[in-house]
């Protein structure tokens, strides 16, 4: 019985980018039926030494994948010298790359994944937001990076959404004096927590602004200044109970908001 042919990656880091541009080629031929064998985190001539000898050895066809110049020249001189077939899976494109944007590449190893890590990231946090929004689920609480409190009307929800997509988890939870907060607010390190200050007459205002967007009239106790008050004054109390930082949020987009946040995180 004829063995398999196999077909050897050499790369600079994990070597998927290598094995997916290889099947994509093997799929053409004998039906696809061929072994992959990943020769991961190369980045000196002695393990390439090691692993030519093997591929020689084993009869072996080479893809390679080296953003490090001389190490691309070492492993193709070396496959001429044993006559291994081998194919440069980077290397031409580096080239034609460089050529055309006029500039260096980084020639930075597994940047693809770093990539890719950063998406995956952005997407966890974005879904951690919508699951734990509004208080909906304390379980988030001890979970988050971040969890915001305030009143209705001060962007907690925007703002978790925003502060998802810079990859950070973010919780937030509605103050309302009728309704205890969650005992895992008060269990959270008073750093992850920050607290969303907003003036009453500000408050006033959008309230009603959103009280005519929803066809209603702006003389319901959600926008009148005494129970605004009340609101306010609880929120006061939570926050001085926690300890934690406190933003206004009064005259601010949620940009703004947000980059104060995050410089918060950073420090």
């Amino acid at each position: 019985m004829e063995e398999t042919p196999i077909v050897y990656i050499i790369s600079d880091s994990v070597g998927e980018t290598a094995e997916l541009v290889i099947k994509a080629g093997l799929s053409q031929f004998n039906n696809g039926e061929f072994k992959i064998q990943r020769i991961p985190y190369v980045d000196d001539k002695s393990t390439i030494d090691e692993s030519m000898q093997m591929i020689k050895e084993k009869d072996g066809m080479l893809g390679f994948t080296l953003v490090d110049p001389d190490l691309r020249n070492y492993i193709n001189d070396q496959a001429k010298k044993m006559n291994i077939a081998a194919i440069d899976i980077m290397g031409p494109m580096l080239t034609s790359m460089e050529r055309e944007f006029k500039m260096k590449p980084r020639l930075e190893p597994g940047l693809v994944h770093k990539l890719d890590e950063d998406y995956f990231k952005r997407i966890e946090a974005i879904e951690f937001a919508v699951r734990y929004d509004d208080g909906r689920d304390p379980r988030g609480i001890s979970r988050a990076d971040i969890v915001l409190i305030g009143v209705s009307r001060t962007s907690k929800t925007p703002l978790s959404q925003y502060l998802a997509h810079k990859r950070i988890k973010v919780a937030n939870v509605p103050l309302v004096p009728e309704v205890d907060p969650p005992g895992e607010l008060f269990e959270l390190d008073k750093n992850k927590c920050i607290g969303l200050r907003i003036s009453a007459d500000k408050l006033n205002d959008i309230r009603k602004e959103r009280l005519k967007a929803l066809g209603l009239g702006d003389h319901a106790t959600y926008a009148n200044m005494q129970r605004i008050e009340e609101e306010l004054n609880y929120f006061n109390t939570i926050v001085n109970r926690i300890g934690c930082e406190i933003v206004d949020v009064s005259n601010k987009a949620v940009e703004e908001t947000a980059n104060i946040i995050l410089k918060m995180v950073q420090k």
